[in-house]
């Protein structure tokens, strides 16, 4: 019975979807051993309450177990999920709030910019503290990971531990629904390839029967309904040839052509503070759980989602081959990124684990966007393995947003500011 551990399983959505996946599947129904733990009691009761209501519902003779201690919670796991977020909503908040102070506006600010780098700074600690309880006590477990900032959590464990790790993040995927519905294409049908960083991966080719279906997306792109639907990532589309793998609220703050001006937030109707609402309703989403896992309201019915998490778990344990893509290490994958960064590529999945697709070069506009994030995300990573905050104000200093809207003395300023605010979970940096 291969044991999969959820870490921060009080996370209201991954937490449901990755239980109610791992049950679609007949050869791991009844035969899963699922531990989870957080650090928050209530959280940790009302995910454990969730998944046993969730088990009844299902018929499944999967056993469940919660406890507030990761040690237990990884004991001779076979697979481990990271969902932490480090900080909670009160720390969304202040990467938010401060910002906003000095005239940033952000939308999502748990991946790139500003905000990613002080989620990554917070987040890198426990991740690593992942790592090495795994390397005592399962270390032939894979670690899968969602947190954010993807890229830079997942960086930081590969360089700093021999555990297995890959990130997994649902953009591509759901992304591909989208384009074949703006096309008008049954999404069976649709074939595509993508690759690149995480929420900055390229779709390199679309096809379908066999034929190039760029070109039918620039023509519906002109359609003002289509437009309308993700007005930012077309307008990346129009300007770079190609269409990029998140969100137009996320994509709005990676680059530094729209936030900036206030008749373009307008004009493209970019969601500024967007997380916060998304948290807010993630809030009622849990106060929902809380009565599931009471008793007080029945189970929703479960379909099967996006994420990529249990058909990891399904072909490694049937070794029935699947395809997901995945955030691995940059060894010769795209070869016009630096090496060793943290890229998002195809990868193939049996009873041998995450192989890796190589890839090539992309196209050399989407890979120099690509690289400066990267260079972001190195001295990130570099600042919080070797506890040095200079690398974090460099990286600061040099993401494309931020240096749209501020000069170096306000940057400076408001990493003081930001840093102050953190300094509860900086506390390991050398000051």
């Amino acid at each position: 019975m291969p044991k999969v551990a959820l870490i921060g399983a009080g996370s209201v959505v991954f937490a449901n979807n990755i239980l109610g996946d791992l049950l679609t599947y007949p050869d791991l129904k009844d035969n899963l051993t699922l531990s989870l733990m957080d650090i928050d009691p209530e959280r940790l009761r009302v995910s454990e309450g969730y998944a046993r209501k969730r088990l009844e519902k299902e018929g499944s003779a999967s056993s469940v177990k919660a406890t507030m201690d990761l040690g237990e919670a990884l004991e001779e796991a076979d697979y481990v999920i990271n969902m932490v977020q480090v900080g909670g909503f009160e720390a969304t908040l202040k990467d938010f709030h401060i910002p906003a102070k000095y005239g940033l506006k952000q939308t999502i600010a748990d991946t790139h910019g500003i905000g990613g780098i002080f989620r990554a700074l917070r987040t890198i600690p426990e991740v690593l503290k992942i790592c090495r309880e795994m390397e005592r006590r399962c270390p032939q477990a894979l670690l899968i990971n969602y947190s954010n900032p993807m890229a830079m959590n997942v960086w930081a464990a590969y360089r700093s531990s021999p555990i297995r790790v890959v990130g997994l993040c649902h953009s591509i995927q759901l992304t591909a629904a989208m384009l074949a519905n703006y096309m008008d294409i049954p999404f069976p049908e649709l074939r595509y390839r993508a690759a690149g960083i995480n929420h900055i991966c390229w779709f390199l080719e679309l096809s379908h029967k066999g034929k190039n279906a760029y070109p039918l997306l620039f023509d519906k792109m002109r359609d003002p309904q289509v437009y309308a639907s993700d007005r930012v990532r077309f307008e990346i589309l129009n300007h770079f040839g190609y269409f990029v793998s998140e969100s137009s609220e996320h994509m709005a703050e990676y680059v530094p052509y729209f936030i900036p001006r206030d008749e373009l937030i307008e004009k493209l109707q970019i969601p500024i503070n967007e997380y916060i609402r998304r948290c807010e309703e993630q809030e009622e989403e849990f106060t929902r759980n809380r009565e599931i896992a009471a008793g007080e309201k029945e189970v929703p019915r479960h379909f099967r989602t996006f994420e990529y998490a249990a058909p990891i778990v399904e072909a490694a344990e049937t070794n029935r081959a699947t395809c997901i893509y995945g955030n691995v290490e940059n060894k010769g994958l795209i070869t016009n990124l630096p090496a060793g960064c943290c890229v998002e590529v195809p990868c193939l999945v049996d009873r041998n684990g995450i192989q890796p697709v190589h890839v090539g070069e992309l196209s050399p506009q989407l890979a120099a966007i690509n690289r400066n994030h990267i260079s972001i995300q190195e001295l990130t990573v570099k600042a919080a393995l070797e506890r040095e905050p200079r690398y974090a104000y460099y990286a600061c200093r040099l993401d494309p947003l931020v240096t749209a809207v501020l000069s170096l003395d306000r940057i400076n300023a408001l990493a003081d500011e930001l840093w102050q605010a953190h300094s509860a979970h900086l506390a390991y940096f050398k000051r």
